[in-house]
């Protein structure tokens, strides 16, 4: 059985981070299994040639993580739930 569900169907992608993903060449949801969502954050700044929010580096992880767990735990979901373990790394 293949995997069917999409992009939007993730919690907390919505049309801006659909966007971003495709500019990313990231269609599906199986394109997320093997990405870095800090890798991804740094080549959407590329390509968009300016600062993004590191907040977006959040959404892109809770959905490489659910990509990789359609069972991820519900408090898992919501792209803050990443902002606090990315500021705890960051020592902020």
């Amino acid at each position: 059985m293949t995997n069917q569900r999409r992009l939007i169907d993730l919690v907390s992608v919505g049309p801006a981070t659909l966007a971003d993903l495709e500019d990313l060449g990231i269609t599906e949801v199986e394109h997320l299994l093997d990405k870095d969502a800090h890798e991804l954050w740094e080549r959407l700044q590329e390509i968009k040639g300016t600062r993004v929010d590191p907040c977006c580096e959040d959404v892109f992880r809770t959905a490489i993580e659910q990509a990789r767990d359609p069972n991820l735990p519900k408090e898992k979901r919501p792209w803050h739930y990443w902002s606090k373990e990315r500021k705890q790394r960051a020592g902020e």
